[in-house]
């Protein structure tokens, strides 16, 4: 059973930056592929990136392509979240997420293909 952990969430006004940092215990996070989701209050769930066991592919939606990059350090087994040009609409509860991958670059993009989620921080940015 894979525990994962979220910090770095707050208030930031528009414009800003925040990074989120996911830290992962109990299993081989090498073995991982890693993601973020969010959930805004009456909405479903979004995903937001992700990135492959490697950490040589990344993937984005599109409402944060470009203003978002999600990296990870294998040796640490922590994944980030570094978010830049905040908008109002990026409020939301942010979620870290891990999947079993058996390929190196594969990178997941769908929520069921996660088997392990943290708790969740929340992330308010204001106009």
């Amino acid at each position: 059973q894979v525990q994962l952990v979220e910090s770095g969430g707050g208030s930031v006004q528009a414009g800003g930056s925040l990074r989120l940092s996911c830290a992962a215990s109990g299993f081989a996070f090498s073995s991982l592929a890693m993601g973020w989701f969010r959930q805004a209050p009456g909405k479903e769930r979004e995903f937001v990136a992700t990135i492959s066991r490697s950490g040589d592919i990344t993937y984005y939606g599109d409402s944060v392509r470009g203003r978002f990059t999600i990296s990870r350090d294998n040796a640490k087994n922590t994944v980030y979240l570094q978010m830049s040009r905040m908008k109002p609409e990026d409020t939301a509860v942010y979620y870290c997420a891990g999947g079993f991958s058996a390929f190196p670059g594969r990178v997941l993009r769908i929520p069921t293909q996660y088997d392990n989620w943290g708790q969740g921080t929340q992330v308010t940015v204001s106009s």
